[in-house]
């Protein structure tokens, strides 16, 4: 079959997400432990500036500043060096005038260097009381921090870890011990889900097995009549698309926990991986696949990795157009993530119902799956989980003239 050609234009990029853009300067997030020292710091300077105030009003008010002197100079001869008075014989009305301006000239210059010096020091212990203040709001949110290490261990799977606060009987040890008891409950409920997930591995797919192995059985018998073999191949295909079902609903339980286990996986290897697979279905549908992968490696489970990639190629595969269909994918690494961009060619999406897709045995009509013969309907519901598994994100963008553009974030 004669490739279909690809189209002109290439698939556009779509927008980076802003939610995913770091700060520029990380140090200077607004923590609680900065906001209490800032009003820490901020109490005492106003404080101070208060007292300051108080103090230097007092001592005008003592200095009596503008004010004359409580005596005056009858006669006599008064010299001073500060005041630039010279000895000399002077009537006694110029002489208390210039003695009230070196008294109040002197009063001036006392209260000037009380201000300055009360700055200085008023600035020394305010760079004192922030120090102070973060130090003390260290200690104080101290259990904060054990709290947020225990939640970062809990969201790595690690169930078990307890914070144990010690200290008074405060509110921070109340939201310690009501945390632990959260986490034990919550320890109880995955407990429970994992022995679920696995009985009903068992369970389920024995009876598919055990199902399949006798229509094999029966489908090989030469001797048996046509309208046998026909429903038998009928059978063979509602127990192979149950065993997908189950297969699908399993590892969907499986991948919302976090990983525990990770290694470095390539993007661009998973991809070709999962390429090769759907490259014999695209060729019979007539569906050329292409794109530049870069490597991209991200930390994580191989197998999990390349369910994301194979679903994702699977479906721009099988929701295509019927002539010159083609799918783009590409690896990446942008802004610090690996990037894993599956774009294709098909049916227009509207906008508002690109949040159903990824809903398990949701079509974009709104219809079960049930009756479909493209899929379990579990496809983009095991990718979504699988990266919120990875610490990842998963975006879908509908193409302009039909096709989506799915695009999914990895940390590095």
């Amino acid at each position: 079959m004669a490739a279909a050609p690809a189209p002109p234009g290439a698939p556009p990029k779509p927008t980076w997400d802003p939610r995913r853009v770091e700060p520029p300067f990380p140090w200077l997030r607004p923590t609680i432990r900065i906001r209490l020292t800032l009003l820490y710091g901020g109490m005492f300077l106003i404080a101070g500036i208060l007292l300051l105030s108080i103090i230097y009003l007092l001592a005008a008010n003592a200095l009596n500043v503008g004010s004359d002197l409580p005596f005056k100079v009858v006669t006599g001869t008064v010299s001073s060096e500060n005041c630039n008075i010279v000895s000399t014989q002077l009537p006694a009305s110029e002489l208390n005038h210039a003695l009230n301006e070196c008294v109040n000239e002197q009063r001036q210059h006392a209260l000037d260097n009380l201000l300055s010096r009360s700055l200085l020091a008023l600035l020394g212990l305010a760079i004192i009381a922030f120090a102070f203040g973060y130090a003390m709001a260290g200690r104080v949110l101290s259990p904060l921090g054990r709290i947020t290490r225990t939640a970062r261990a809990v969201a790595g799977s690690d169930l078990a870890r307890r914070i144990e606060l010690d200290g008074p009987d405060d509110e921070l040890k109340e939201l310690a011990d009501t945390f632990d008891d959260m986490l034990e409950r919550l320890e109880r409920a995955f407990t429970a889900q994992q022995r679920f997930v696995g009985n009903a591995s068992h369970e389920l797919r024995t009876p598919l097995a055990i199902n399949r192995t006798l229509l094999e059985v029966h489908l090989s018998d030469p001797g048996a009549p046509v309208e046998l073999q026909q429903l038998g191949k009928t059978l063979l295909a509602t127990n192979e698309r149950s065993e997908q079902l189950v297969e699908g609903l399993l590892l969907l339980a499986r991948s919302d926990n976090q990983i525990v286990e990770r290694k470095p996986v390539d993007l661009a290897e998973v991809a070709e991986q999962a390429v090769d697979q759907v490259h014999a279905e695209a060729a019979a549908k007539g569906v050329v696949i292409r794109g530049e992968r870069q490597s991209a490696v991200v930390q994580g489970n191989g197998v999990l990795l390349e369910r994301i990639a194979l679903n994702l190629v699977q479906n721009a595969v099988r929701y295509n157009v019927q002539e010159d269909g083609w799918v783009e994918v590409t690896t990446e690494v942008l802004h610090g993530q690996a990037v894993l961009v599956v774009s294709n060619t098909g049916p227009v999406v509207p906008a508002y119902e690109i949040d159903n897709l990824f809903e398990p045995f949701k079509r974009l009509r709104g219809a079960d799956r049930t009756g479909s013969d493209k899929g379990v309907g579990l496809g983009l519901s095991i990718v979504r989980s699988v990266a919120r598994a990875h610490g990842g994100h998963i975006y879908a963008q509908p193409r302009e003239g039909g096709g989506l553009v799915m695009r999914v974030t990895l940390p590095i």
